[in-house]
């Protein structure tokens, strides 16, 4: 294999940066051509491709997203939007692709790699929920901002004696929503898996406040039912409902933007590495994820589409700790 390309797609997720630049040093560490390809399988689709080298990718593992750009593609999803980016590959030499991103991300690898082209996924989500990997690059930042939003809104909610909704990312997954909930000590968590009705928000709240609590924290991933919005809405009809004032916190995109935890530049780099190593060794149409702290490769068209479910432990131990 003598010439790669690297994309990113998808949402983008702290540490992108640090996997490319692992890719692209790994791969010139190979004496391999590497290019950069711009806003992810539409810049494939479009040929906006770049050609990288060592320095191009310096001075980037501390920048969160993805300086090679993202987006979604829906020409993509068609045959013609993926003959039209086989053609470019074969046009530019190019024999093998690194694809850094999530469920979305990882079926469209899985959709090349059944063309017959070489494909290795990296997995990238601040959600974690890809199959094939235990943790996803972006999730240990993504989780650590959050839980800094709470630790401030706590300390403040202690002072007016308040509770305060804290909305964060997970349109389809409440993983991240839930190990920032645990991590920061909520009184209730509510996840599009396991969501909490407002009315039993309201009972837990007000049971906290006549357990003499002068705070109380609940943390909910943006795709519950019953977001922020109504909940406020709810407490509003009764303002003496729950014995706190009420305030709300969205957090929204700004999870996705810091700089990228050790945690997640250390897994980027390890992955990034492995994912060469892998198209060097004529190993494609898989991911590479980690399992139980080692570095795995897991077929595409095993993780393709599905989502990778919370596990009903943790919402146990959250319900357990919520005193």
């Amino acid at each position: 294999m003598k010439t790669i390309a690297i994309l990113t797609s998808g949402g983008d997720a702290p540490g992108m940066n640090a996997a490319i630049r692992a890719v692209t040093r790994s791969a010139l560490d190979r004496n391999m051509a590497v290019y950069g390809i711009r806003q992810g399988f539409q810049g494939l689709i479009d040929d906006h491709m770049i050609p990288l080298n060592a320095r191009e990718v310096g001075g980037i593992i501390q920048i969160g997203g993805t300086f090679l750009g993202s987006a979604r593609s829906k020409e993509f999803r068609e045959d013609s939007g993926r003959s039209k980016a086989l053609r470019n590959l074969a046009t530019r030499g190019i024999d093998g692709l690194v694809v850094i991103g999530g469920n979305g991300s990882q079926t469209g690898s899985s959709m090349l790699s059944n063309l017959g082209f070489p494909v290795v996924g990296i997995a990238s989500t601040i959600d974690n929920d890809l199959y094939g990997t235990d943790v996803t690059i972006g999730c240990d930042t993504a989780i650590n901002v959050t839980l800094e939003a709470i630790d401030h809104l706590r300390t403040t909610g202690s002072s007016h004696t308040r509770a305060f909704l804290v909305e964060t990312m997970g349109r389809d997954c409440g993983y991240l929503a839930m190990m920032a909930g645990l991590a920061g000590g909520a009184e209730v968590i509510s996840t599009p898996e396991f969501e909490v009705p407002a009315v039993v928000i309201a009972e837990r709240l007000r049971a906290a406040y006549e357990r003499g609590k002068t705070h109380a924290i609940v943390v909910m991933a943006e795709g519950v039912k019953e977001n922020a919005a109504h909940i406020l809405a709810y407490f509003e009809k009764d303002r003496g409902m729950i014995g706190f004032e009420l305030r709300a916190t969205t957090l929204g995109h700004v999870v996705r933007g810091a700089p990228p935890t050790a945690f997640d530049r250390l897994l980027a780099t390890r992955l990034g590495v492995a994912a060469i190593k892998s198209l060097g060794e004529g190993v494609s149409g898989v991911l590479i994820g980690e399992q139980r702290g080692e570095i795995t490769r897991t077929p595409l068209g095993e993780i393709a589409g599905k989502t990778k479910p919370i596990s009903t432990d943790l919402i146990e131990l959250a319900r357990v700790l919520a005193k």
